[in-house]
């Protein structure tokens, strides 16, 4: 059968379709903050009806990548310091324990694929490959999660993934970022989670501070340079 005569797909698939793209268009930087959704133009950018493109905006509203300004005028949420708090008190909440879990649960085998995760961040990072290293460390932080093999915090953390991503992908410093995990895969290889569960809440918490310079500037607070070592002080992991 040609493309032509291909069936319709159901409403609830070019919904879904339609949503992960413009997400995915979002977390990447390519609909920047402010940018107006307009559903004839994106129905027509995707080839689809604007029911879809309706209900897939509404949702991307609920989850909070999208802003209503009015009845009319939807656009990309303009990131504020108060999404950045809440989004890394979640992280700090959660990261510090999987990272302990993971190190009492890892198997060796386990170990490896984290290591080799690790090996193509170190390639990525020195190609400078900015979509590379994105992918390649989002794959690493979510074997740490399978490797902690709990499914209610799996799921806790499943509704806000797709906003860290897009919070996250405003740190820039390559090699610092890869140096924290380096540091992580160690302390779970260690096998002791206290050692884990520091690395990963200095981890956050440097990463919380190098993201919110990059987003709101110095006049936020101090660089991340001069805040390391207050981070690595409060979590007894040093660098």
């Amino acid at each position: 059968m040609s493309a032509a005569a291909q069936p319709p797909q159901p409403l609830a698939a070019v919904r879904e379709r339609v949503h992960t793209e413009l997400r995915e268009r979002i977390i990447n930087g390519e609909l920047e903050p402010g940018s107006r959704l307009v559903e004839r133009e994106v129905a027509e950018l995707f080839g689809v009806s604007r029911l879809p493109v309706r209900e897939a905006i509404r949702i991307l509203t609920a989850e909070g990548f999208l802003t209503a300004e009015s009845a009319r005028r939807v656009v990309v949420r303009r990131l504020t310091r108060k999404d950045v708090d809440e989004l890394f008190e979640l992280r700090e909440a959660l990261e510090g324990y999987i990272a302990g879990l993971a190190a009492d649960r890892a198997s060796p085998h386990d170990l490896e694929t984290l290591r080799s995760l690790l090996d193509q961040a170190a390639e990525a990072t020195q190609r400078q490959a900015m979509a590379e290293i994105f992918e390649i460390n989002n794959r690493f932080h979510e074997q740490i999660l399978a490797l902690a093999d709990n499914s209610a915090i799996a799921k806790a953390l499943h509704t806000a993934e797709g906003r860290m991503r897009w919070i996250t992908r405003q740190n820039r410093e390559w090699s610092h970022l890869l140096e924290e995990h380096q540091q992580l895969y160690e302390a779970i290889a260690s096998g002791d989670a206290n050692r884990a569960t520091a690395a990963a809440l200095q981890h956050v918490r440097v990463n919380r501070l190098v993201t919110l310079h990059a987003l709101f500037g110095p006049e936020d607070g101090p660089s991340p340079e001069h805040d390391k070592g207050s981070v690595d002080g409060s979590c007894g992991v040093g660098q």
